[in-house]
This record gives structure tokens, C-alpha cells and sequence, in this order.
């Protein structure tokens, strides 16, 4: 009996100090890791948003109602993380850059970040999260995959997997339709509120 006692309060202890040390570490690399997507995320803003100068905070109630306004297009699974001004270098409101997430990719939730001009252009994605299948779903992040939403003015893309031949087609990555569905679904829920915040593509 002694001996259990004993087993049992060294392992306590030992259990205690490594929950201490997960602790100590979690403290200490949560700010460098928050640093580095926020730096991840702006580098992106940036990306998709070349002509902006500053990305600042609009009408936060905006935000606040993306998921009634896109439930009114069937936009399931989908949510605006974030929604910034864009502006021009004399401060001129020039379009919105989007955090976009859409739960239902095929490894889990893919993260997007997209931006619009005032008359509706995309300019273009950049991929901030995503776990698909590395050489499959993973091809989502190429810049083939990605220029394909770039600088086009459509109310809503599709995906097809025999060859686009319009302007709001896109070709679905093979063997990896699932992945291609999410991305669309999320840059289309983005179009829509960006379109109905600011005005845009009809």
C-alpha cells in the first residue's frame, strides 16, 4: 500500500512539473506565433491589394452580420474572419481585403484572403490555411490554381473539371474536387458580402 502511495505522488508530481513546462512554453511562444500569422496575414492583404497603402477598420457592425447576409445565399460553413478598408495613399477608400474561412474543405476548415475593388474586381486569393492532401488538394495554393480568381469581374465563379472557358469558370484541381468546391464556395460568400457592403459586380 505504501508503495502505491508512493508510485502515485511521483507521478502527481511529475505530471504537475510537465504541466508546468507545457505552461512555461505555451507562454512563451504564443506571442511569436500570433506575430508570425498576423505578419502572414498582412503579407497577403498586401498580395491581394497592391495598389492600397493602408488596410483600417470600416463599419465593425458589418462584420458583425456576415452570417445573416450570407445565409441569404445558402453560404453554409462559410465565415468573414475579418473585413478591412483598403485605402488609397491619399486615403481614399479603394475596396475591402476579406479573411474568409470555409469549414468544409476536405482535410478541415481552408482560410482565405481576397480582395476586392469598389467596382466588384477581384484581384485576386492567397491561401492562409489550408490541410488538404499534399499533391492533390495541397495544389490549391499554387499560383496555376490561385491566378485563375485573379483581376476578374464576376458576381460568382464556378468550377468545372472540363476546361473553363469563361470568365467566372475555374478548373477544378484533379482528383481533388472537394478542395476546389471549398475555395470557390469561400471566394464566391466573399464576393457576395464585399458586393453588397460597398456595391460592385451585379
Amino acid at each position: 500500500m505504501k508503495k502505491i502511495i508512493k508510485d502515485t505522488l511521483i507521478l502527481t508530481i511529475i505530471t504537475v512539473i510537465a504541466g508546468l513546462c507545457l505552461g512555461y512554453v505555451y507562454d512563451i511562444t504564443k506571442e511569436p506565433i500570433e506575430h508570425s500569422r498576423e505578419q502572414a496575414k498582412q503579407d497577403a492583404y498586401r498580395a491581394v491589394f497592391a495598389d492600397a497603402q493602408s488596410f483600417e477598420e470600416g463599419d465593425a457592425s458589418h462584420v458583425a452580420n456576415a452570417d445573416a447576409l450570407l445565409d441569404e445565399v445558402g453560404a453554409v460553413g462559410v465565415a468573414i474572419d475579418e473585413a478591412l478598408v483598403a485605402k488609397d495613399a491619399s486615403g481614399n477608400p479603394i475596396g475591402l481585403v476579406m479573411t474568409v474561412t470555409e469549414s468544409e474543405g476536405y482535410g478541415g476548415d481552408i482560410t482565405i484572403a481576397m480582395g476586392v475593388k469598389n467596382d466588384g474586381t477581384l484581384n485576386g486569393i492567397e491561401i492562409l490555411d489550408i490541410s488538404e492532401t499534399a499533391g492533390l488538394g495541397m495544389k490549391a495554393t499554387t499560383p496555376e490554381f490561385k491566378g485563375q480568381f485573379s483581376d476578374k469581374k464576376v458576381a460568382q465563379f464556378t468550377y468545372t473539371k472540363t476546361g473553363a472557358v469563361n470568365e467566372y469558370e475555374i478548373d477544378a484541381i484533379s482528383g481533388a474536387t472537394i478542395t476546389t468546391k471549398a475555395v470557390v464556395k469561400a471566394v464566391n460568400a466573399g464576393l457576395y458580402y464585399a458586393n453588397t457592403v460597398q456595391g460592385g459586380a451585379e
